[in-house]
């Protein structure tokens, strides 16, 4: 005959599973103008970035204007991608967005340049505590290419 015991709990009280559906992290949105203006970066380039604010042109400050866009107007494209504490990149940076030209190719110059700076600017400098707030975290950041007439030419 089996004996069946019951034992009494007296701890706190197990918290229930969640029943909802899972979420996704919130993901970071930024938008910069590309390429960087010089003066325009506020803190030197050894130091390590503390906000978002800052984060952003700093993952930009390596793009460059690639041979061939210099004659597009307009263009935007958005890289979605994910840093660890340390600022490195978690994989390959995806383009999620580009407007649509004319011109294909201006796409995807413009895909290579910002895929390529945020390749050159990573490890980003960050300090532990915004790397420990953006860690895991997608970053959409979103470039904007005026072409020659935004830069005054």
């Amino acid at each position: 005959m089996a004996v069946l015991a019951l034992v009494a709990w007296s701890g706190p009280a197990l918290a229930a599973p969640p029943t909802g559906p899972l979420t996704l992290p919130e993901t970071l949105r930024g938008t910069v103008q590309v390429p960087q203006p010089a003066q325009g970066m506020a803190q030197g380039p050894g130091a390590p970035v503390d906000t978002l604010k800052a984060l952003y042109p700093a993952l930009a400050a390596c793009w460059t204007v690639p041979e061939g866009l210099a004659r597009f107007e307009r263009t935007e494209i958005t890289a979605r991608f994910a840093l660890r504490r340390d600022g490195s990149v978690i994989g390959t940076p995806r383009i999620t967005f580009a407007t649509e030209g004319g011109d294909g190719r201006a796409r995807a110059l413009l895909a290579e340049a910002a895929v390529a700076a945020v390749r050159r600017c990573t490890p980003a400098r960050v300090t532990p505590a915004l790397g420990a707030a953006i860690a895991g975290r997608p970053i959409a950041l979103r470039f904007i290419h005026l072409g020659p007439r935004g830069q005054g030419i």
